[in-house]
């Protein structure tokens, strides 16, 4: 009985030593990373003075960021994201970053965007519809590549399609689609024929699939204009990424008005997004204090644009 008490009293005291030696290493590491952020080198320091110049706050995932690459992290966030001037309208960036937080999906992210584009004058209805437009964009890229579409065809196909709807056609009267009789003949009329992906999709669905289809993404008269839903179908398709939605939606971009800017930064906020979509959650940052720093610089921003507008 002696021995095993022993024997006993030996491993408890390994498994406090164990835990002691563990606490002092991580005390050690906290005492080093305060260490250096009171070190930061002078870009450091110098890229928190313009994030809290801009924000009102260093939100505390910039300082996790690698002190060598955050100033560069933040020059591209505030040269494309938070540049006002930029090709794009700020609120519909921040719709595009939305979309694409939306489906990656990303809590941090979509949390983030839609604070900022209300910020911006974005209304629920904006909000929902570029929410809907990343999940149509997921839905059919899905279907393209699920179904081994030939790309070569569908390239042939497509040509075919914005051939037709450039050219000037007399309005077609409504007629109901409610299965997929209906919905090929809607098709057609619509886009002079009907591609072949559509008809791969189940037949009991595809009056409802080419309704949601045609009712957002091809209505002129809905919240979004139909540019900015295309760019935020591309930025949503470039980072799936789906070949056959990147040409697609580049197209009918083009077709909407967009030009090779606008092109340009809508895959660029779509690269943005997920560079820090990958952080916050790489490094598993506190989600209720990300929400706390984010509304605070929301207020901070907005409390910033109420006094230049005096």
């Amino acid at each position: 009985m002696k021995n095993t008490n022993n024997t006993t009293a030996a491993k408890l005291g390994l498994v406090i030593a164990g835990f002691s030696l563990a606490m002092a290493s991580l005390l050690g590491l906290a005492s080093t990373a305060h260490a250096q952020d009171r070190a930061a080198s002078p870009e450091a320091q110098a890229t928190y003075a313009d994030i809290e110049k801009t924000l009102g706050l260093v939100p505390s995932f910039f300082k996790a960021f690698p002190e060598e690459a955050v100033g560069a992290a933040w020059d591209e966030f505030k040269g494309v994201q938070l540049n006002p001037a930029s090709a794009i309208p700020p609120k519909y960036k921040e719709l595009i970053g939305l979309a694409v937080a939306a489906q990656i999906p990303c809590r941090y992210c979509i949390y983030f965007h839609t604070k900022a584009a209300g910020l911006d004058g974005a209304g629920e209805r904006e909000l929902k519809e570029a929410v809907v437009m990343a999940g149509i964009t997921r839905q059919w890229s899905t279907v393209l590549n699920g179904m081994q579409t030939d790309e070569a065809q569908f390239r042939v196909e497509l040509a075919k399609v914005f051939d037709y709807v450039k050219k000037p056609h007399a309005p077609q009267p409504p007629f109901a689609v409610n299965d997929a009789a209906s919905a090929y003949r809607d098709i057609e009329a619509t886009l002079g024929s009907v591609p072949w992906f559509f008809k791969q999709f189940p037949e009991a669905g595809i009056a409802g699939a080419w309704r949601e289809f045609k009712t957002i993404q091809l209505n002129p008269h809905s919240a979004i204009g139909g540019k900015y839903k295309e760019l935020i179908g591309l930025a949503v398709a470039s980072q799936i990424p789906c070949k056959y939605c990147i040409l697609f939606h580049t197209e009918a971009a083009r077709l909407n008005g967009a030009g090779d800017a606008e092109i340009r930064e809508a895959v660029a906020m779509a690269s943005i997004t997920r560079h820090w979509s990958t952080f916050l959650n790489g490094t598993m940052t506190d989600e209720a204090v990300f929400r706390r720093e984010t509304d605070q610089a929301i207020a901070n921003v907005r409390k910033k644009m109420q006094v230049a507008t005096k």
